[in-house]
């Protein structure tokens, strides 16, 4: 049975845990305590050299970088969510690499200054909590115009590009984002999160926080 290691507050690793439940697939989810150092482990690290989430070990192919991962995942499933037309194929690739290049690095630096580094009693960056703000304003309205013209991200078909943004913002409420000014992108997520791939996850990014925050107590 395909294995996917993951932690409940990954971005990345909800996005594949949201692909395979898009594809119905079963799967056994591990989770990875990151704060217990689970992944530092010589057992994990034979899984992923750099101890990071997530990792899938499908019968024996171990393979690990959430993007590659959900390509393998559609791709063995011969699934729309990543179309076989080599034209289509590039427009999801393409978004792919914007959200996870400009929006998903942005929104990571802002939820790691604003939540997690008090929690892992870090010193907050104030440089790159900055950074992360100026670039999600310069580039959360280049996927707004985008989602004012198309119903998906990548076009007309609901694709792996529209699952790895909606997990990759997902935190935003978290991080203290507020999105309200961009319609289009609030329209097509309160949809999207009303789906079986997305509940099967969890019922929201902010619910998975406050049981982690609940836990360590």
């Amino acid at each position: 049975m395909l294995k996917i290691y993951g932690a409940d507050l990954s971005a990345p690793a909800n996005k594949v845990r949201m692909t395979a439940n898009a594809l119905d697939l079963d799967y056994e989810y591990i989770r990875v305590s990151l704060r217990e150092g689970q992944n530092r482990t010589e057992q994990f690290l034979k899984l992923h050299p750099a101890g990071k989430v997530p990792v899938i070990d499908d019968d024996g192919f171990v393979l690990f970088e959430s993007g590659a991962i959900i390509k393998y995942l559609a791709a063995r499933e011969s699934s729309p969510l990543y179309p076989e037309d080599i034209e289509a194929r590039a427009i999801t690739d393409q978004w792919l690499d914007f959200t996870a290049i400009h929006v998903g690095g942005a929104l990571s630096k802002v939820l790691f200054n604003r939540v997690f580094a008090s929690f892992t009693k870090v010193s907050v960056d104030e440089r790159s909590l900055s950074d992360g703000i100026k670039f999600l304003d310069r580039f959360l309205p280049v996927i707004d115009r985008q989602l004012s013209q198309n119903k998906y991200l990548a076009g007309k078909q609901f694709s792996l590009a529209d699952i790895a943004l909606l997990a990759t913002i997902d935190p935003a409420e978290a991080a203290g984002i507020d999105l309200s000014g961009y319609d289009h992108i609030v329209e097509w997520r309160q949809a999207l999160k009303k789906k079986d791939f997305y509940t099967k996850c969890h019922a929201s990014y902010e619910a998975a926080l406050k049981n982690m925050m609940a836990g360590a107590k």
